[in-house]
């Protein structure tokens, strides 16, 4: 076989690997969901854990389905003086914008139906980004939805310290990976914060 179409067919089979393991993944989280009822007053305590700088601007997002829900987080780590932003969809294939976001802040639908700023709310640069994700591995690797955004995201953010915000229960052995996936630098969960080291 050639090396060009051996490359193809490769590049192929990890797609339809990813995308059979989203499909389990999103079933595996669904009941995760369902077994950790009390999961983001949990994981707010969390919130020292993190040892932020100070006032460092903190992005999280606003959880659909069953995703690990950040808000209570957000909230306890705004107490501590630390600014909060959330992402929008800003074109089809860029990386995600950031605005400040305050509780009383209104929030619209994307087509996507995720609730996000509005255009004209203040633009923000994040230091701290939390993460949605349907599984991570122990190297800090994630699989995402597939849409690329959080992919493009890291990519211009140089310098932000990424943390995924996950079910304990959604860490596999391993995770497929691209040479452009950009690791998370932790992962918080139910069960505590969980840093990684990159070499």
């Amino acid at each position: 076989m050639p090396s060009s179409m051996a490359s193809t067919c490769a590049s192929l089979c990890r797609v339809a690997g990813k995308h059979d393991l989203r499909k389990d993944m999103r079933a595996r989280r669904a009941v995760l969901a369902r077994s950790v009822p009390d999961y983001a007053r949990i994981v707010a305590h969390y919130a020292v854990a993190l040892d932020l700088p100070d006032g460092a601007v903190v992005a999280g997002y606003w959880p659909i389905r069953d995703e690990a829900d950040p808000r209570a987080l957000m909230r306890a780590l705004a107490a501590r003086g630390h600014p909060l932003a959330l992402p929008r969809i800003a074109a089809k294939d860029a990386a995600l914008a950031f605005h400040l976001w305050r509780e009383s802040d209104t929030l619209y639908d994307n087509h996507h139906r995720i609730a996000e700023p509005a255009a004209a709310a203040p633009a923000a640069t994040p230091q701290i980004l939390l993460v949605p994700l349907l599984a991570f591995d122990a190297h800090g690797h994630r699989l995402g939805y597939g849409g690329g955004f959080y992919d493009r995201t890291l990519d211009a953010l140089k310098n932000v310290f990424a943390v995924g915000v996950a079910y304990a229960g959604q860490e596999v052995p391993a995770l497929p990976r691209e040479a452009h996936d950009r690791p998370l630098d932790a992962v918080i969960t139910e069960n505590g914060l969980r840093r990684f080291h990159h070499t």
